[in-house]
């Protein structure tokens, strides 16, 4: 086929086909000697639209040479280190974005709290995995930190879970503020912070400054989507009915040994276990201590697994309000982690 009808074909360019065919990428079938028309194949179709695809992500020509030279695995291998590479260096960009907006016109931070950094790096963990990843909503992947004359907390939700953590801070905050910062950058700032004994977090136009005196500091950039008004669900969760106090090591055991997608919580009637069921291996008896009507309720495992494991201390409480209302999660003994999952409808197999 001419040049032309290639180009429509693979959708690259009659100029990008000539450059790879001079490249050696792309080499035509056919060169008519004395008019110089270039012919291609309908065998090379699916060279040339994987070649136009990998220069879509940017990959200079010598690896695109070495990808569509190599096997099957082998390819893949070097697609996924060149994607690598290239999400690694626009979150550099976009890292040294934000500090160059931050230092535009040389505004001054403000002092939000001083906090101990290994309790401020736990936190964060442990709040951080109600957090999601979704390109329409990137403020389910932020996490919302609010300061006041007597605490720090912090909160992140992905609508199914919800999670809170009140810090007390070194030394009294002396001012209100309140932001939500990018939930990823803050990963990534947690290995210093966990290694630092003060972190004093100062709030920009753009984001937040954790400053440390014996490490670099960091820097997250703030989200401009507004949260979840997350009070107002807080506030309008109807009474608690049943209260079950158990084990979080038996609890996470046996959550890991149901392998199904969904897992049932019953509630019995005499106050001293609960039942673990989901799939089609026997129910597990856990001891526990229950107050209030029986009751059995859903989880996805996705969304109890987290919520359970990130509890802090030995013993976890669940307050619970109805089998199609959301259940609170917390420490048996410490109120500083809570997090609100949503339960979803019973198995209909089950």
């Amino acid at each position: 086929m001419p040049i032309g009808v290639f180009a429509r074909r693979s959708g690259l360019t009659s100029s990008a086909l000539r450059f790879y065919a001079d490249s050696g990428l792309l080499r035509p079938a056919e060169v008519d000697p004395a008019s110089g028309y270039r012919y291609y194949t309908a065998d090379q179709v699916s060279r040339a639209t994987a070649l136009r695809r990998l220069r879509e992500i940017a990959m200079p020509l010598t690896a695109v040479e070495a990808v569509l030279g190599a096997g099957i695995e082998e390819a893949a291998r070097l697609i996924d280190e060149h994607v690598a590479r290239v999400l690694e260096d626009a979150a550099a960009a976009q890292r040294t974005a934000v500090l160059l907006k931050s230092s535009l016109g040389d505004v001054p931070s403000l002092p939000v709290a001083t906090l101990k950094g290994p309790v401020l790096a736990d936190a964060v963990e442990q709040v951080l995995t109600a957090t999601a990843r979704e390109p329409d909503l990137p403020v389910l992947g932020g996490l919302r930190i609010e300061a006041d004359q007597e605490a720090v907390t912090l909160t992140a939700t992905d609508r199914y879970r919800l999670s809170t953590r009140t810090l007390v801070p070194s030394e009294p905050p002396t001012t209100t503020w309140a932001g939500t910062v990018s939930g990823d950058e803050l990963r990534a700032a947690v290995a210093e912070v966990r290694r630092s004994a003060l972190v004093r977090v100062e709030a920009t136009a753009h984001g937040i400054w954790l400053r440390m005196a014996d490490r670099e500091d960091q820097y997250c950039r703030s989200l401009a989507e507004e949260f979840p008004d997350f009070r107002l669900m807080l506030a309008a969760l109807p009474a608690v009915t049943t209260r079950v106090t158990l084990s979080k090591e038996l609890l996470l055991r046996a959550l890991e040994e149901h392998c199904g997608e969904r897992i049932a919580l019953r509630m019995t009637d005499h106050g001293r276990d609960i039942l673990v069921a989901g799939d089609e291996r026997p129910e597990m008896r856990l001891p526990a201590t229950v107050t209030g009507p029986e009751l059995e309720i859903w989880f996805e495992l996705t969304t109890l697994y987290p919520a359970v494991s990130t509890a802090v201390g030995p013993d976890v409480m669940l307050d619970l309000r109805g089998p199609d209302q959301p259940v609170t999660i917390r420490s048996a003994d410490r109120g500083d982690l809570t997090t609100v999952a949503m339960p979803v409808k019973p198995d209909a197999s089950a």
